[in-house]
């Protein structure tokens, strides 16, 4: 049965099983979210620093930096402030920003939509290259064809978003000035909004390009040398009809998977090249939180790229099951 293609069972076989694997993993995401929430906040507020005198500067008396930390909790434990963070965070409120005094949920949640632009953009370029590279090598193994793509994807994968940022930068802006080096372009016009998305897009996802491509090769070598596919081979089925309907919904699992799994880098990248590009987003904001110890914001921005790889997990684990029943089955 391992060697067989995904089983299509009826909707109401496979229903109970699916829905108590979404529930399970469902649960197993949000407990992940709040030990890593509560990890994060003890370890941020751990940071050298006086928020009080960040706040209101080094000239501010004693008592004006005790009233600031009566009026944001921070007279209280670490642990009593961390309690209260999450039962806030249940409520949708991240938090004051010490600096500007302005609520934290607003700020984070305007600059996702920017991080997360970037990030998916990034990875939907390289899967549009990655996947068919991957194909080709896998139907030519041991050709020149097979030598090259593994020579690039090797190369590539190899590559920090942040270093390639900086490479392309200089190449691209400051040597060719093909593309503009800094900003997210002008609000309402979207074609200046593409050109300044093109480059920081292309730092972020060509390091996955060749993570796809070889998962792909390997996943559907595996696949390809399968009894049933041979099976179909010898019944004379079209050989573009078995890679598209057979073999490439098997091999793309691992690929699904690993994405879920690296969408951590991914979004570390996506926020690193926003620094290099000076683009607005999560990556800007929490690194200017860091350096100026503005650590609700900095709290908020951590808090919300963790969720956003608690999510990306949980929906390729759907997409997987869906993909492959089975797992459901199995639990």
């Amino acid at each position: 049965d391992r060697l067989l293609p995904p089983r299509r069972v009826p909707a109401t076989d496979r229903t109970e099983p699916m829905a108590s694997y979404i529930a399970r993993r469902f649960v197993l995401g949000i407990a992940v979210m709040l030990a890593a929430m509560t990890i994060l906040f003890l370890l941020i507020y751990t940071v050298p620093g006086d928020p009080a005198t960040i706040a209101l500067g080094p000239r501010a008396s004693e008592l004006q930096k005790e009233a600031f930390r009566l009026r944001m909790g921070l007279d209280q434990p670490l642990v009593v402030q961390a309690l209260n963070f999450l039962w806030a965070l249940l409520h949708g409120d991240m938090g004051t920003d010490i600096l500007n005094q302005r609520p934290v949920t607003p700020l984070v949640l305007s600059a996702l939509p920017k991080t997360v632009l970037l990030a998916v953009t990034g990875l939907a370029w390289a899967a549009l290259i990655g996947v068919p590279l991957g194909i080709r090598a896998a139907l030519r193994p041991d050709s020149w064809t097979d030598r090259v793509i593994g020579l690039i994807s090797t190369s590539v994968v190899a590559l920090p978003a942040f270093l390639m940022a900086i490479y392309a930068l200089i190449l691209f802006s400051v040597k060719l000035r093909w593309f503009p080096s800094l900003g997210a372009g002008e609000p309402g016009d979207i074609g200046d909004q593409i050109h300044h998305l093109i480059l920081p897009a292309f730092a972020v996802g060509v390091a996955w390009v060749g993570y796809i491509a070889r998962l792909v090769r390997v996943a559907m070598l595996e696949t390809l040398a399968e009894p049933h596919v041979r099976t179909y081979e010898t019944f004379g089925v079209a050989k573009s009809t078995i890679v598209l309907k057979c073999v490439l919904p098997i091999a793309i699992i691992p690929v699904i998977s690993v994405i879920g799994v690296g969408m951590g880098n991914l979004l570390s990248g996506a926020v690193l090249v926003e620094v290099v590009f000076s683009r607005p987003g999560l990556g800007s904001m929490a690194y200017d939180a860091v350096i100026s110890r503005n650590f609700p914001v900095v709290l908020g921005s951590v808090v919300v790229t963790t969720a956003l790889y608690v999510v990306a997990n949980f929906l390729a684990d759907i997409a997987i099951a869906v993909l492959d029943p089975r797992l459901a089955e199995k639990g």
